[in-house]
């Protein structure tokens, strides 16, 4: 489990709910939706998802 103050929303979203969140713990990373935190939460280890990032930030994505 992911404690509340773990999770992060993106400086990029102006303070609203359009957005996701990222929550760390030892060796993952999560994902959930802003608007929907109860809706379900994507996790990954954090390798996996530090390459997506950076396929992201380089627009192969």
């Amino acid at each position: 489990m992911i404690s509340d103050e773990a999770w992060k929303v993106s400086s990029y979203s102006g303070g609203s709910n359009n957005c996701v969140e990222v929550g760390r713990t030892p060796g993952l990373a999560a994902v959930r939706d802003t608007k929907n935190r109860d809706g379900g939460t994507l996790v990954v280890d954090r390798g996996t998802f530090a390459a997506f990032l950076a396929a992201v930030k380089s627009g192969r994505l």
